[in-house]
């Protein structure tokens, strides 16, 4: 269960603010890779002081998705800085999927309103960021930072996803968000894949249309 204790670490050695990174994504067929950036408020280190939502904040992963978009509606509104940022799927095919997923969350990072004085990261840093750092794997289970950034780029890839369901129908993407589902592997085999596809993905949907 993710908690403050590495913020609180930092805050202990006098950081004004420390902020955490996660993506959503990454392994999907098609669409962006999103990132979040949080900066949680440093009085909520004091249990007295944090609301009583926040014991529920998790790896989105582990969180339904409606428990996921009342969390997010708090967070966006309690949080000190929120940042968001993405790669879409032209960019995911021409950078790789790695290097897309390090620089949506180098891109969200940028987008606070300041930069903090660090930053946590969900598992690899980021190589072409300028400030003070950590890498913590499996971050979205260990940080309360970084469990709030999975959820509100959980959150905002999920409705990206359901809008483009009506631009790209016959995907079932409202469903799966892009993900390869039974369903989904069905619809590429039929109709082949749509504009927001990832082109450099073509080689894995083919081996699940013919294993």
């Amino acid at each position: 269960m993710a908690d403050f204790e590495i913020e609180a670490s930092y805050y202990a050695k006098g950081a004004r603010s420390v902020a955490g990174v996660d993506e959503v994504g990454r392994g999907a067929l098609c669409g962006p890779v999103v990132a979040a950036a949080v900066v949680l408020p440093p009085s909520w280190l004091n249990p007295s002081s944090a609301p009583g939502w926040l014991g529920s904040v998790d790896d989105s992963k582990v969180l339904s998705p409606a428990r996921r978009k009342v969390l997010a509606a708090e967070l966006l509104a309690s949080a000190a800085a929120v940042g968001f940022g993405a790669c879409s799927n032209l960019e995911i095919d021409r950078l790789n999927i790695f290097h897309a997923s390090l620089e949506a969350m180098r891109r969200a990072a940028a987008s606070l309103s300041a930069p903090p004085d660090v930053l946590l990261v969900d598992g690899f840093g980021l190589r072409t960021y300028e400030g003070e750092q950590r890498a913590v794997v499996g971050g979205d289970r260990k940080s309360l930072s970084i469990a709030a950034a999975s959820i509100l780029a959980k959150v905002l890839r999920d409705r990206i996803m359901e809008r483009c369901a009506r631009l790209f129908p016959g995907y079932a993407l409202e469903r799966n968000k892009g993900y390869a589902t039974r369903d989904h592997i069905r619809a590429l085999g039929e109709r082949g894949p749509s504009a927001f596809h990832r082109k450099s993905f073509r080689l894995q949907f083919e081996a699940k249309l013919f294993p």
